[in-house]
């Protein structure tokens, strides 16, 4: 039985890096995820794009959570992931109202906004943020990874700060988003999200995620813990300008 796939030439050209991005992310820095939807989002509609990343994000998460079931931060996890449930739980009501750039611009304002401040402020010592501050991020990235799988920033802002070894702040990571993602299927279902061409889509780009987190575990292994956090801020602003992009020139052209 042949898939139904998307059949845009355009839509795999950006389709492919994005998810070998992603991969990378999952497999070894750890916050370059919320290229996917933004990237897609240049040859399909935001909505599209992200019932596409999910099950290809789940495969990731798999593979990851094996890599790293050792490496995370339990009392961290108590604090991020209640409240990242509870931002799912507002993502779910409010996706039908919601408007997807000014979606972008919060996001990118606040990532772009964090950078910055840690770039004028300087390296600031290891420092452990309040639960407060981790309730707001961790709900936040709830939230936005599940309008646009663009959680990663929110979170980052909680954890960069902590300077955690760079295996242990990658396998909080994947732990809170393996969960995160799984508690997305059921509303992504009752919300008619998956249908057969997104799928069918989906199932065509899984050896690319495969092959995207194995680079990614391998990088990392490589990686000082120096450009290990350079990288991770590089690729936090990145994606927070072009989140903030995308949604000031469409909000512009409407």
């Amino acid at each position: 039985m042949s898939l139904d796939l998307i059949s845009n030439p355009w839509f795999y050209a950006v389709a492919i890096p994005a998810v070998i991005l992603t991969g990378v992310s999952k497999g070894g820095i750890g916050a370059a995820g919320g290229f996917s939807v933004p990237l897609l989002s240049l040859a399909i509609s935001p909505v599209q794009a992200a019932a596409i990343m999910l099950p290809i994000l789940i495969l990731m998460d798999l593979i990851g959570l094996y890599a790293y079931r050792r490496d995370w931060d339990r009392s961290i996890m108590r604090v991020i992931m209640p409240a990242g449930l509870v931002g799912i739980g507002i993502g779910w009501v409010t996706f039908n109202y919601l408007n997807d750039d000014w979606i972008r611009v919060l996001l990118g304002v606040i990532a772009c906004g964090f950078v910055a401040w840690q770039v004028l402020a300087g390296v600031p010592a290891p420092a452990q943020p309040s639960r407060w501050k981790g309730y707001a991020c961790a709900a936040g990235s709830g939230f936005t990874s599940f309008v646009a799988h663009s959680g990663g920033p929110p979170l980052a802002i909680y954890l960069l700060p902590m300077r955690l070894d760079k295996a242990l702040y990658v396998g909080t990571t994947i732990i809170f988003f393996t969960a995160i993602n799984a508690a997305k299927i059921v509303p992504y279902l009752m919300l008619g999200l998956f249908d057969a061409r997104n799928l069918g889509t989906a199932v065509a780009l899984l050896p690319i995620a495969v092959i995207g987190i194995l680079f990614g575990i391998w990088v990392r292994k490589r990686l000082s813990t120096l450009w290990f956090y350079r990288i991770a801020y590089t690729l936090m602003f990145v994606t927070g300008a072009k989140l903030l992009w995308d949604g000031v020139t469409h909000l512009l052209a409407a």
